[in-house]
């Protein structure tokens, strides 16, 4: 029965990847991924989209990943057990089930609107940053959580201060934890279009962003684009786009997957 199960988790999976790598291959080349889009999306390359893409994300975990590890720091090991925890632990939980549209108009309104930062790419790491920090608050605060108390004990009968126990007893082996909520938070925001859609994806920019406070091109939106609005796009370009989408999370996942083997590999507990 769990045989079955994991199957037919894995079967969808292995045909999209399929279906990607099989109708999307035929695009990629040395053109499709370092050429600016032209004749209205329709020949041309995706590099405006790639390179928006990646800025979006790192961006948004730069923001999101120390505000997160820091809020579960508090919520563990500084904070009591009393309403106000209770009510901060309800808001990540009820966070982390808003819809992305939702957060897509809290950016429009709070960065693009009320702060003036316009549609640009730091309106838009900002709105995916408060879109992943709910996942990374929580798997940081059971990561933080499953480090052993006696390690805690040891530092502090040492006489390590409490914030000295923290950064140097319970943070480094709770990293590989943070590193699985990053994780999470990558995929998460790479794919997102909602919230881009409101404070910085362009329609078309064939071009690369000179500050923060440009807009750029995103490979979701853009594939939503050229997929909807777009008439007659091959469809070997719209799969090739998605395929380079895959492609280019895989690739993020990894880099933090292989480091976060390693540190699990110098655990001793």
């Amino acid at each position: 029965m769990l045989t079955l199960c994991g199957l037919i988790v894995i079967a969808p999976i292995v045909m999209i990847i399929g279906v990607l790598i099989v109708r999307g291959a035929p695009a990629i080349n040395i053109e499709f991924l370092t050429q600016m889009p032209r004749a209205g999306m329709k020949e041309g390359g995706i590099f405006p989209a790639i390179v928006g893409t990646v800025l979006l994300v790192t961006g948004a975990v730069v923001v999101a990943v120390p505000l997160g590890v820091t809020c579960s720091i508090y919520i563990t090991e500084y904070a009591r057990d009393n309403l106000f925890t209770r009510l901060v632990r309800l808001s990540i939980v009820n966070l982390a089930g808003v819809p992305s549209v939702v957060f897509g108009l809290f950016g429009l309104g709070l960065f693009v609107i009320f702060l003036k930062f316009g549609s640009s790419i730091l309106s838009g790491s900002l709105t995916l940053a408060f879109l992943i920090l709910p996942v990374i608050i929580t798997s940081s605060e059971e990561a933080i959580k499953a480090v052993p108390m006696a390690y805690r004990e040891a530092a502090l009968a040492l006489g390590a201060t409490r914030l000295r126990m923290v950064v140097t007893v319970v943070l480094p082996n709770a990293l590989s934890g943070i590193l699985t909520g990053s994780i999470l938070g990558v995929s998460r925001a790479a794919g997102e279009t909602a919230p881009i859609l409101f404070t910085v994806a362009a329609f078309f920019l064939p071009r690369l962003p000179h500050s923060i406070f440009d807009q750029v091109m995103a490979l979701p939106y853009h594939l939503y684009i050229i997929s909807t609005q777009v008439p007659n796009v091959p469809d070997e370009i719209k799969y090739g786009t998605a395929l380079v989408l895959f492609a280019l999370v895989f690739g993020m996942n990894l880099v933090a997957i292989v480091i976060r083997n390693r540190i699990r590999k110098q655990k001793r507990w």
